[in-house]
């Protein structure tokens, strides 16, 4: 017995406007990788409601959607990032309380986990406020780099910006995260 050829993702959608139940597809491919780069975003507590409503808007404006602008990863991710954007206040709050929060202890396990864990915390604070100190044209360009595996030309579709946009915006928060973090900041 042969597997049934793959659908692509485009097809899916186009598929969903006549038969609403094919639109299930599209989500059972893609529906972790929001709900994680939305968790990253804005923590796990949010992120399968704003998951979700990613799914819903998608599904609503599924006659609305144009591969010929991109591929459907990143125009889900687009609407996840417009989202995300409507819950920045939140974003920003958790930023304000893992910068106030200061290392914490790391978890037992292996000798590398451990210390990979405690660099990790040590560096989280100061993470935190240096991602707060970004726009959110920035940040959401940079997080979208870091929690993804969009391509730069996705990422351009996804937030309806040209690839020279993404490029320059990703460049800055780059550099202004790297002068943040940089050890000889402060001393």
């Amino acid at each position: 017995m042969t597997a049934p050829p793959l659908v692509d993702d485009a097809a899916l959608v186009a598929a969903s406007r006549d038969d609403p139940e094919r639109f299930t597809g599209v989500y059972d491919r893609h529906f972790a990788a929001v709900r994680r780069y939305v968790a990253a975003r804005l923590g796990p507590e949010a992120a399968d409601d704003v998951a979700a409503e990613t799914f819903l808007a998608a599904f609503r404006r599924r006659a609305e959607f144009d591969p010929g602008r991109g591929v459907v990863r990143a125009w889900l991710f687009g609407i996840a990032t417009r989202l995300v954007g409507e819950h920045r206040r939140v974003e920003e709050r958790r930023y304000r309380t893992l910068a106030r929060l200061g290392p914490g202890r790391p978890e037992d396990g292996p000798e590398e986990r451990v210390a990979d864990a405690f660099d990790a915390r040590l560096a989280q604070p100061r993470l935190a406020a240096a991602l707060r100190t970004l726009s959110r044209k920035e940040r959401d360009v940079l997080l979208l780099a870091a929690f993804t595996d969009l391509a730069r030309d996705d990422i351009a579709a996804a937030l309806g910006i040209p690839v020279g946009t993404v490029d320059s915006r990703l460049n800055r928060a780059r550099g202004r995260l790297r002068a943040a973090l940089s050890p000889t900041k402060g001393t």
